[in-house]
């Protein structure tokens, strides 16, 4: 086809869909999280009563590292709810743990519960089905945000409306009766609870109990009723009637062991702990800069004195991040970094916004270490002896967490990116515990050399990768696990002035 037929066909696209444009707000009712005062008589909020009423701080925390068990947290605590499911998510598949949480859902709905899941528009498409029925039940109430129009292509929505379709929704909270919930990296699909596909991401969330839980619960209010969460009913391009009944009765769901196993209160960290989010005038460009996560983070973090322990996988500093970690450098801090190898990397073309600052960063003291992909290591009594967090059985590091000087810890959504820091919105949690903070540095000297390359620079200026299993050392003076044609690609991306989107 002649580029004259594309441009052509490009401006006849663009002309109808900019015909059509998304509903009117105005339908659409507003709803609050349900007070924690009317929660409390709960078995949930019964369950934990004396739990915080003997509590050393108002908020106690479990840190959620292993796969499966982070699953059941939030099967069992869907199957005690009784009064109200908020639940936020970016992406939700149509999977084995989707649909056990997708009936654990229907299953709530059924007795009663009032539930409010909003999902970010992106890759809603796959679970159109799903959505139609879940919103076809009178107790569930499901909103897209930031949704594409038209509906059928995500492309054609990116090329007339860019600006706003590139801002998404990467917030993850799942809050039950106002009482518990978990924040943090996974989103909802096979590949964060089991290994799909030879994929399993090393991730990391926290379930939280006491008076944060509230302010996440005001958090989602804001996002449920901004101006970019459209009910599915006026989005939905469906004309078929939802039949929730007959998805109800299709299969039954395995029930996970009850609140006492999994809400033990020896496992409970008490910590002080705030919530860190953008606000969701973000998704829409108009946040002020005092509205934005990074703002709060610099706020809370302050200036690290010893030690900065920072995990992402999408680890893209710019120039501004590189000055900014040098300086911290420079005045004696110790800064190690894990993020993913280009082997290990989902997201190919992230690595070139990383990869191209490495020199750099070693140069100025900075340890850097790239997860190697699936199962990696020799010496098993290493694993028998260190709880994982970022396990040796990953395929590809998707947590976001980072650790300051021993005291305070981060956990939740955002990446160490500029798409974080400038278009996306996320959620996270700053915790105020030296045990968390330590258990992060001990998974740094026990086990991420295990689970990792190192990064290291050679005197003629070189980067080459050390790889350690057990007692033995591996050295490789290229990339790990790429062809000449990756490293590339990889370069040539690096030259282009992508890093914004990135």
């Amino acid at each position: 086809m002649r580029l004259h037929h594309i441009v052509l066909m490009v401006i006849i696209c663009s002309s109808c869909i900019a015909c059509s444009s998304l509903p009117d707000l105005e339908q659409r009712t507003p709803s609050y999280s349900v007070p924690v005062s009317k929660t409390q008589s709960t078995r949930l909020g019964q369950f934990l009563s004396p739990i915080l009423r003997n509590s050393p701080e108002s908020t106690g925390i479990m840190p959620l590292a292993e796969a499966e068990p982070s699953l059941d947290a939030r099967l069992i605590l869907i199957n005690n709810a009784q009064v109200a499911l908020d639940i936020q998510y970016y992406i939700w598949r149509d999977d084995k743990s989707g649909q056990r949480l997708t009936k654990a859902i229907f299953q709530a709905a059924n007795r009663g519960v009032k539930v409010r899941l909003l999902l970010d528009d992106l890759h809603s498409r796959d679970i159109d089905e799903s959505l139609q029925r879940l919103n076809g039940h009178p107790s569930i109430e499901v909103r897209l945000f930031n949704p594409f129009l038209p509906r059928s292509s995500r492309v054609l929505g990116f090329i007339t409306d860019f600006p706003r379709a590139n801002r998404r929704m990467h917030n993850k909270s799942l809050t039950v009766d106002n009482q518990a919930t978990i924040v943090g990296g996974r989103n909802i699909g096979d590949d964060y609870f089991y290994r799909s596909d030879g994929i399993l991401f090393a991730d990391l969330d926290v379930l939280a109990i006491g008076d944060v839980v509230a302010k996440v619960s005001s958090d989602f209010d804001a996002f449920w009723n901004s101006n970019s969460a459209y009910p599915y009913e006026l989005i939905s391009q469906s004309t078929t009637p939802s039949d929730s009944t007959l998805f109800i009765h299709q299969t039954n769901i395995d029930q996970p062991s009850d609140l006492s196993e999994l809400l033990d209160s020896d496992s409970i960290i008490w910590a002080e702990t705030q919530i860190v989010s953008d606000s969701p005038l973000k998704a829409l460009g108009k946040a002020e800069p005092d509205q934005l996560i990074v703002h709060a983070l610099r706020k809370i973090i302050g200036q690290p004195k010893k030690q900065l322990l920072l995990v992402s996988p999408y680890f893209v500093p710019t120039l501004s991040g590189v000055k900014a970690l040098e300086s911290i450098a420079e005045n004696g801090v110790s800064i190690s970094v894990l993020t993913n190898s280009f082997a290990a990397t989902d997201v190919a073309v992230v690595h070139s916004g990383y990869a191209k600052w490495r020199k750099r960063l070693l140069e100025a003291d900075i340890r850097l270490f790239e997860m190697r992909p699936g199962t990696v290591g020799t010496d098993t009594t290493i694993y028998e002896s260190v709880e994982t967090s970022f396990s040796s059985s990953a395929s590809s590091l998707h947590a976001k967490t980072f650790a300051v000087d021993g005291q305070r810890v981060f956990v939740g959504s955002f990446n160490f990116d500029p798409r974080s820091a400038r278009l996306n919105t996320e959620l996270g949690f700053v915790i105020e515990s030296p045990e968390i903070a330590s258990t992060m540095a001990d998974v740094f000297i026990e086990e991420v050399p295990y689970s990792a390359y190192e990064v290291r620079l050679a005197p003629s200026g070189s980067l080459y990768w050390l790889e350690q299993n057990g007692s033995h050392h591996r050295r490789y003076d290229t990339e790990p696990g790429t062809t000449w044609f990756q490293r590339f690609s990889a370069g040539f991306f690096s030259l282009l002035p992508i890093d914004w989107l990135l």
